[in-house]
């Protein structure tokens, strides 16, 4: 039987764990810190990854405990609304036409407990800080000495993953100028701001925004310029918040943080018997709600390429399972990154899912989360009112509406590719 660890217990190595546990894989996931991380950046999440995680038997436990949205809506920071998007176009396209708004700190927990009822390994305080590999298995190492031997490594370890650099693949992109601030209130900004959806997107030279619910706040991403140091940023946030809706006093923040976006794309998905997912293959900037996502459909990806290789590798007490190698035509095994890969029909699915969700980030979520922030920030006033009213024509008729909803809830990255 195929063994897989996974470096990082977030909700992309958590995924992949409880997708590869429910196809009969035995897995150990590898979690650097004492126990799930409470941090909650990501919070939407899409249509196809909703579809995903009912496959797996948890959609209705995170719905429970989220909000569904089943609308978004375009503002602008002078004219106010501007358009407002029905998912309810897509009832034809999948059977969840809505956003769900929770916490990616809440699905971890559901994560964690299906993945140990089927008999899937968690360590927490585990930090893999490198990995070794043969032909036919990858070890991970922490710098204590400890190590772990699977079939497969899936490294979900995040944006500085160390799977990653310990393999030497590339991380190649660009580092936005601004930081992104993110608060966290209780504030009733229904009450203070009409047509409000569960997710706006604000369009604004300088002070563009992003408001969006959650299960337990409201939270307001604000751009914060280079030069401005974080004490400062955090010093003037009321001031800044006051610009968004004005209650007369200050707002109640309960968690304010600032920190760097980045838009980067490992120069490879697969090195070997190792599989980059979710931040430690790609990371962008969270307009859209892309990020988490695509890290989710990355994991679910990857468990039926592996579920589908365990199925095709000869049985691992055969001379075949110790000789996974590539032959060239001369019968000289193939490397690639330096690593010996496995052998042609026995990885073939594993080769095709990593190339394929690599496209997808490059061409797909890269693309679509740069063209937001450039929308969103756009400083020439013909271009920012030629989209503004490209949205409102959008919105106002359905198969305009369908094409555009198809590509931003990511359903039109998932479909198969032409032949």
């Amino acid at each position: 039987m195929t063994d897989v660890v996974i470096a990082g217990a977030g909700p992309v190595g958590l995924t992949a764990a409880l997708a590869l546990a429910q196809r009969g894989i035995e897995v150990t996931v590898l979690e650097a810190g004492d126990g799930l991380a409470a941090e909650s950046r990501a919070s939407t999440f899409h249509p196809p990854t909703l579809e995903m995680l009912d496959d797996l038997g948890i959609a209705g436990t995170l719905m429970d405990r989220g909000l569904t949205a089943p609308t978004f809506a375009y503002r602008d920071r002078v004219e106010g609304l501007v358009a407002t998007m029905d998912l309810a176009a897509l009832a034809d396209d999948t059977r969840f036409p809505f956003r769900v708004q929770c916490e990616q700190s809440k699905l971890t927990p559901i994560l964690l407990a299906h993945v140990r009822r089927l008999g899937g390994r968690v360590r927490f305080g585990w930090p893999v800080a490198a990995v070794d590999q043969t032909d036919v298995a990858v070890t991970a190492r922490t710098a204590d000495g400890r190590e772990i031997t699977g079939d497969w490594l899936i490294a979900a370890d995040g944006a500085h993953s160390a799977v990653r650099r310990s393999l030497g693949v590339p991380f190649e992109g660009l580092t936005y100028p601004e930081r992104f601030l993110v608060a966290s209130t209780v504030e009733d900004l229904p009450a203070m701001l009409s047509g409000l959806a569960e997710v706006n997107y604000v369009f604004d030279p300088v002070e563009w925004s992003v408001l969006l619910r959650t299960p337990d706040h409201w939270r307001v991403l604000l751009p914060v310029a280079d030069e401005v140091p974080d004490e400062a940023a955090l010093a003037g946030m009321d001031a800044r918040l006051r610009l968004v809706a004005d209650p007369g006093r200050p707002w109640r923040v309960a968690h304010a943080s600032i920190y760097r976006v980045h838009q980067r794309v490992a120069a490879t998905f697969r090195s070997g018997r190792v599989l980059l997912a979710g931040d430690a293959a790609h990371v962008n900037n969270p307009l859209g709600g892309l990020g988490m996502n695509s890290g989710i459909h990355d994991a679910v990806a990857y468990a039926d390429a592996l579920a589908a290789d365990a199925l095709a590798s000869p049985s691992a007490d055969t001379d075949a399972s110790r000789d996974r190698t590539r032959p060239s035509d001369d019968g000289v095994t193939q490397a690639r990154d330096g690593v010996t890969q496995p052998r042609d029909g026995v990885a073939e699915a594993v080769e095709r899912a990593a190339a394929r969700r690599r496209r997808i980030a490059l061409e797909f979520v890269q693309t679509v989360s740069h063209q937001n922030y450039a929308r969103m920030s756009a400083t020439d006033p013909d271009a920012r009112r030629a989209h503004l009213d490209e949205l409102r024509a959008i919105a106002a008729d359905p198969a305009r509406t369908r094409a555009y909803l198809l590509r931003s809830s990511m359903i039109a990255s998932l479909r198969p590719e032409p032949v």
